[in-house]
């Protein structure tokens, strides 16, 4: 239970921290006395937070979870502490992405803490629990930092960090042995693949921010960007291909059970992120829904997807297989989206409901049941670095899938920046009018995309969960 206690608060501050500033911005830029870079108070979190999660997994591999979650926890928690002493929009700006140092940290240490402490089968519940508690801290971000913002002042969205950090520290310090780390895993640290997987990392997410927005997209800084992206990205491969225990080692993509796990999961992340841009909008069109109400709308997908969460958990200890459950569940959220595509502007709210969340329970189903085939099938010694790896992708995947919509609403309605327009964190977009045409289009587009993870996914082999340490592929 102490395991678990810890573990849950380390994601829940992980997550709270991606939402929480949101509706404080005004206060902030009043307080400090300055508008301008406001969006990289989000953005700066956030593309720390990213790029260091595949180096943990991989330093966790190598000298334990315990002793790197520690030293994130206090990253993480002397960073929010410094966040609320800021005395300017650009130290605060630093003093985030040190925040997302320590944050990235706590949230794939403690999926891969999670994997070494309960045996396979037993791994979806546990994951089903994490994935919750993602989900409402992520959903309780806003509402806290708004009643902070009005009730106190912006700089307790940062300190509230601190008893709640220390809590975890003890209950990890405590309940974690002080390594995983199986014997013969040990390997020197991938310096140049690291330094090779920012570049590649920040240009892409920094052009998927920016883009369209801040920059235009045949701006010489975003061509800079492009090629930067490209020829680290190339670099990054070339190296990784060459050295068998880099960072992202080449049996993990050479594995077809991690690599159909891996690519699922990416596509199913940029399937939710595109989701949440695009339903509440759908909502204010199609049902003339304020902006308030149309977030209460979103709660039924939301829960939808907690639920297939668990189900997930559930549905693995009793099958003990889980191509089933992420084949399943893909298929889930293929027909939701398609009956939303067929349904844009045409059935009552009710039936829309519905048809939202049978594509929420599916993608619930497909993110978990993902993570844990990729997990059973790493071995023991490079479990921190698949679940590092994966996170990452989902990442991306998130990135690309926002932006995708977001570039096809922009194109409907003409409005420079529209591809921008939640800032890739989840900030609610003004109300715009768009045909229910266009909807239909962008639910189509993101049935395909779950459609190619369906593919993919019956590609995977078969793994049969046992209650022992290694998983056991099994014969289709």
């Amino acid at each position: 239970m102490k395991v678990l206690s810890g573990i849950v608060i380390c994601i829940f501050l992980a997550a709270l921290d991606q939402t929480v500033v949101i509706p404080a911005i005004p206060a902030i830029a009043r307080d400090l006395h300055d508008s301008r870079n406001l969006s990289w108070i989000l953005t700066a979190y956030l593309l720390a937070s990213t790029i260091v999660a595949p180096i943990y997994g991989r330093l966790s591999d190598t000298y334990g979870r315990r002793r790197l979650l520690e030293i994130c926890l206090v990253i993480f928690i002397a960073a929010s502490v410094a966040c609320g002493l800021a005395q300017s929009i650009t130290q605060l700006i630093f003093l985030r992405a040190l925040q997302g140092l320590g944050g990235g940290g706590l949230m794939s240490l403690a999926q891969a803490a999670i994997a070494d402490a309960v045996t396979p089968r037993e791994r979806g519940r546990y994951q089903g629990y994490l994935a919750g508690v993602w989900a409402v801290a992520s959903i309780a971000g806003p509402l806290v930092g708004g009643f902070l913002a009005d009730h106190a002042s912006w700089q307790w969205l940062f300190w509230i960090n601190l008893p709640l950090g220390l809590l975890a520290l003890r209950l990890c310090r405590r309940g974690l042995p002080a390594s995983f780390t199986a014997r013969g895993y040990k390997t020197r640290f991938d310096t140049a693949g690291s330094l090779l997987m920012i570049a590649t990392v920040s240009s892409l997410l920094l052009m998927l921010t920016l883009g369209g927005k801040a920059l235009p997209w045949a701006s010489g800084e975003m061509l800079g960007m492009g090629a930067l992206f490209v020829a680290a990205f190339g670099l990054l491969v070339l190296q990784q291909i060459r050295k068998a225990d880099g960072l992202f080692p080449p049996r993990l993509f050479t594995d077809r059970a991690l690599l159909t796990g891996t690519l699922s999961s990416t596509l199913a992340a940029g399937g939710v992120f595109a989701s949440l841009f695009v339903l509440p909008i759908f909502y204010q069109n199609m049902f003339r829904s304020g902006a308030t109400n149309a977030g209460l709308l979103m709660i039924p997908f939301l829960v939808a997807n907690v639920a297939g969460n668990f189900a997930t958990g559930h549905l693995a200890r009793k099958m003990g297989r889980m191509k089933p459950v992420v084949v399943s569940g893909t298929l889930m959220s293929i027909a939701g989206f398609l009956l939303l595509a067929t349904a844009a502007g045409h059935l009552p709210l009710a039936a829309t409901i519905a048809f939202s969340a049978l594509a929420g329970v599916g993608l619930g189903c497909a993110m978990v049941g993902t993570l844990m085939s990729v997990q059973n099938a790493a071995r023991q010694g490079d479990i921190g670095t698949a679940t590092g790896t994966l996170l990452l992708l989902r990442s991306v995947g998130s990135m690309l899938g926002g932006a995708a919509v977001g570039a096809y609403l922009e194109s409907q309605l003409h409005l420079p920046g529209a591809s921008g327009a939640m800032d890739m964190h989840g900030a609610v977009m003004p109300a715009v009018s768009v045909a229910p045409a266009a909807f239909s289009v962008m639910f189509l587009g993101i049935a395909a995309a779950m459609l190619v993870a369906l593919l993919i996914s019956l590609k995977s082999p078969n793994v049969l969960l046992r209650s022992g340490e290694h998983p056991v592929v099994a014969m289709d």
